[in-house]
């Protein structure tokens, strides 16, 4: 594999944050602010280069989103949902300052989500995805507060939307997806419940998403994507099957990623191609937890105290 242009995607994430807010894409993507900041920070730190932003302001901007009721919004002055809530937990872990948070209101926002049969609600409206229940867990784990809901709903739950390939959908029924069994593994591996998955059936799954190019798909008869590197590598390498898979023909792109050669880089396939590179242990790359999708010395941080 050739040399990582790290100063190139340095350059372009702080291009992304440094865009004019007036300009289109700023106006339309506003509402995924702080999913944008979480992509473009952990990949800053995955490189090493955490310290060319600013934590303070940073920090200051992320408890403006902060909703009465305890959840994060996407951006200031936009509703709070359970997807900006993990960004902004897994952002202020990033730079070491969980300690801004109260954590039991934050913690009884997610908890208040749980609904009777262990699914999770995004927000107040109530759609149900299985992405929402790992949001969850994953928060409240970062928070040290998993006793605080039903884990043996939460987990049954998951467990109902298992399908006969082996793989997760967003719903009971809803079609395997490598995004869906990467929440769905990534819970159960959080809440110590790998052992209920057939790790032989979903590995067989996952391994048949990369096609003839080397590159992953997310499922069958799709095009490969950047992203799916993350998804179906994490969920192989949570379930010990990631050696199914033929490293050697997965490849990267410079100065940001996009989903596919020749399209247009964005900040999100650059988080996710580069977090892929972490999984395949790409040197000068730190190395990343494929269940909590942090930098494994901030997860050992949160949890071990080093």
């Amino acid at each position: 594999m050739g040399e990582l242009a790290v100063d190139k995607h340095v350059k372009y994430i702080l291009s992304v944050q440094k865009k004019r807010k007036d300009s289109f894409e700023a106006v339309v993507m506003e509402h995924l602010t702080m999913n944008g900041a979480y992509w473009g920070l952990t990949t800053l730190d995955l490189l090493g280069k955490l310290d060319v932003v600013d934590s303070e302001e940073i920090t200051e901007w992320i408890i403006q989103c902060q909703h009465e009721s305890g959840g994060f919004a996407g951006n200031i002055g936009h509703d709070p949902h359970i997807l900006y809530t993990l960004s902004a937990v897994q952002v202020l872990a990033l730079l070491d300052k969980l300690n801004v948070l109260d954590v039991d209101k934050v913690s009884n926002y997610i908890v208040g989500l749980q609904n009777e049969d262990g699914s999770f609600s995004g927000d107040m409206w109530g759609e149900v995805d299985t992405r929402f229940s790992y949001i969850a867990l994953c928060c409240l784990s970062l928070l040290h507060r998993l006793d605080k809901i039903n884990m043996e709903k939460a987990v049954n739950y998951i467990l109902s939307c298992k399908n006969v390939d082996g793989g997760f959908g967003c719903i009971p029924g809803g079609e395997s997806h490598a995004g869906q069994i990467f929440c769905c593994v990534g819970a159960l591996a959080i809440t110590g419940s790998l052992h209920l998955v057939d790790k032989d059936l979903l590995g067989w799954w996952l391994c048949e998403r990369q096609v003839k190019s080397g590159g992953l798909n997310g499922r069958p008869e799709k095009l490969p994507d950047v992203c799916y590197s993350w998804w179906v590598l994490s969920s192989l390498i949570m379930i010990d099957r990631v050696h199914w898979i033929n490293k050697e023909k997965l490849d990267k792109d410079n100065g940001g990623i996009s989903d596919r050669p020749d399209d247009a880089v964005d900040v999100f396939h650059t988080y996710f191609g580069v977090a892929g590179l972490s999984l395949l242990e790409y040197p000068g790359v730190k190395a990343i937890d494929p269940a909590y999708a942090l930098p494994v010395d901030v997860v050992n941080r949160i949890f071990l105290g080093r």
